[in-house]
């Protein structure tokens, strides 16, 4: 499981969010902190680049809200952002710096590092995209077993499953820097996607999916080198 890790997956210095990972191994070991977090870091954002809205809401000046956008605290929503026409952001939620958050996307528990796009149609919850990743329009994140269990990162290697429970009911995706997701794409519960790795559109994703990898379907993952 050593290429899932935070070290791994993200470029910490591409989020305003880095210290929350402090003393973490797994990027999802931060979803129950988020909350919390986003109301510590809130209040410390200097007041000549940020603004607070409402109630546990800070946004940056320089970010572009449209009116028919609807962000719920806690959320931070950083510099040069843009959160377009009926997005929902329905709270615990970091929007990172030139991110875009577009038409009808919903967020929840979310952790969005600079530069990430999820610009149509996206539902992303309990998850957290690394800098640059995009979701291509209609895919989303699937956050809840249909069994309501908790959920269990598993990984194939070498005809062997390696599994790792995380104690969580809800739990999205976590996807590594430049990741690109296909169209209409399903990452279901645990999925968790290495840097640079490519989705196929209309694809249903579980399990972990190695860096660099093109994703055609669960039996046919090739690598980019």
């Amino acid at each position: 499981m050593e290429q899932y890790t935070i070290e791994q997956l993200y470029t910490l210095e591409e989020t305003i969010a880095a210290p929350i990972f402090e003393g973490c191994i797994y990027p999802w070991e931060v979803l129950p902190k988020i909350s919390a977090f986003i109301c510590r870091l809130g209040e410390s954002l200097p007041k000549d680049k940020y603004e607070k809205r409402g109630e546990n809401v800070w946004v940056a000046k320089s970010a572009k809200i449209f009116e028919s956008a609807y962000i719920g605290g806690p959320a931070i929503i950083d510099e040069e952002a843009e959160v377009r026409h009926c997005a929902f952001i329905r709270g615990n939620a970091i929007v990172g710096k030139g991110a875009v958050v577009g038409n009808s996307t919903e967020l929840k528990n979310v952790i969005l590092f600079n530069k990430v796009q999820v610009p149509h149609y996206n539902y992303v919850g309990d998850s957290i995209l690394g800098y640059k990743a995009h979701m291509g329009a209609g895919s989303i994140t699937s956050n809840v077993k249909s069994d309501k269990t908790l959920v269990v990162v598993k990984e194939k290697s070498g005809g062997q499953e390696n599994q790792i429970k995380t104690e969580l009911k809800k739990f999205g995706a976590m996807l590594g820097d430049c990741v690109e997701v296909g169209c209409n794409s399903v990452l279901n519960p645990g999925t968790v996607i290495g840097k640079q790795s490519n989705v196929y559109p209309t694809s249903c994703v579980r399990g972990c999916i190695p860096a660099a990898s093109i994703y055609k379907d669960k039996d046919h993952i090739v690598s980019k080198h």
